[in-house]
C-alpha cells in the first residue's frame, strides 16, 4: 500500500469522526485507530431519511461515577483501555481485591478484557482500596475511574 493511500485513509478517519478503520487488501492489512480523549465519547453517525418534524437535541449527561470521586478522597486508578471489567480471573475465583484490601505497587486489581485478550490492571500506588467503582462484567471506557486507593 503506498503512502498517499495511507494518508487518504488517515484523513478519512479524522474527518468522519470514527475511532477505528481496518482495511485488508490482498495480503496487506492496515488498521488505523484514533485515541479518544478521556472525557470524549465516541461519535456515532447515522444516515437517516429526511424528516419534516424538528429533531430533538441530546444534551450530555455527567457520568454517575463523577459524584462518587468527589465524595471519596484518594488516588483514582483509571482504565488504560476500553473493554470489559472483571474483578477476578474466572467467574468462580475470588476477586483480586475488595474494599479494605491493602495493595502494593504492582498488585493486580482487576482484569480488563479487550478483543479476547485479558489485561491485568495493576496498582500504581500502595495503599488501601476504599472504593470499587464498577460492577463485575460492566463495560469500561478509556480513562474511566475503576478504583479509589487511599
Amino acid at each position: 500500500m503506498d503512502l498517499r493511500k495511507l494518508k487518504k485513509l488517515i484523513d478519512l478517519v479524522e474527518e468522519s469522526g470514527i475511532s477505528e478503520l481496518e482495511l485488508t487488501e490482498g495480503e496487506e492489512k492496515v488498521r488505523i485507530s484514533r485515541a479518544l480523549m478521556p472525557n470524549q465519547a465516541p461519535m456515532m453517525q447515522y444516515m437517516a431519511a429526511p424528516q419534516t418534524a424538528p429533531v430533538a437535541q441530546t444534551v450530555p449527561v455527567p457520568s454517575a461515577a463523577t459524584p462518587v470521586i468527589a465524595e471519596v478522597e484518594g488516588h483514582v486508578v483509571k482504565s488504560p483501555m476500553v473493554g470489559t471489567f472483571y474483578r477476578s480471573s474466572s467467574p468462580d475465583a475470588k476477586p483480586f481485591v475488595d474494599v479494605g484490601t491493602k495493595v502494593a505497587v504492582g498488585d493486580t486489581l482487576c482484569i480488563i478484557e479487550a478483543m479476547k485478550l485479558l489485561n491485568e490492571i495493576e496498582s500504581d500506588v500502595a495503599g488501601v482500596v476504599k472504593k470499587i467503582l464498577l460492577e463485575n462484567g460492566q463495560p469500561v471506557e478509556y480513562g474511566e475511574p475503576l478504583f479509589i486507593i487511599e
